[in-house]
């Protein structure tokens, strides 16, 4: 099964497009999701979004929506599942935007499964002698897509969420050992004097 056949795949808005040269230009602003927001383990990141000034008002299709998933078009092809909390982020051309049918197809899995090495190989093969290695639709229509039954999909991203919730805590904790250790080799040094 290709990814072509379970979801529709569209790109986001040519940004220069739409910008306000001028401050008189400014029709509206947007929050805008930027290849810094995505950490290549499919994750976002809220510190800041980029704010997007239009000339005009955008159209909705260009905004992230609770369910679709997000592919950057170029290495290293982070794809990233959109919830509730990242919607209404306008969404630029150099990444896609994929809505999957959703009754025999979770988000999350297709995020998951875009992420996997064996679809970062097949997207490989397919730039080969390309000197500026990106992709577009027609390349990500062919993707072959693993089905499953949705409970075993289900599984999967559970277990992904414990995994990333695992990264997270073990990050953490590198980062309270390195305080620790900073403060005691200064109290070390201290005693020194």
């Amino acid at each position: 099964m290709q990814l072509g056949d379970i979801a529709k795949i569209k790109t986001g808005l040519v940004l220069s497009r739409k910008k306000a040269n001028a401050e008189y230009d400014a029709k509206a602003k947007y929050n805008l999701l930027t290849l810094r927001n995505i950490s290549e383990d499919g994750i976002i990141h809220n510190e800041s979004f980029e704010v997007f000034v239009s000339k005009d008002e955008l159209d909705n299709h260009y905004f992230t929506e609770e369910g679709d998933v997000l592919m950057r078009l170029s290495h290293p092809h982070t794809s990233v599942y959109i919830d509730k909390q990242h919607r209404g982020l306008l969404v630029p051309s150099y990444f896609a935007i994929i809505k999957a049918d959703q009754t025999e197809f979770l988000p999350e899995y297709v995020a998951w499964y875009l992420n996997s090495s064996e679809v970062k190989k097949e997207l490989e093969r397919s730039q080969a002698g390309s000197r500026i290695p990106s992709t577009n639709k027609n390349v990500l229509k062919t993707l072959p897509v693993a089905k499953t039954t949705l409970s075993k999909q289900k599984a999967l991203i559970e277990l992904l969420m414990l995994h990333q919730k695992e990264k997270t805590l073990y990050k953490m904790l590198i980062e309270e050992k390195e305080l620790w250790f900073k403060g005691i080799s200064n109290q070390i040094l201290k005693e020194s004097f």
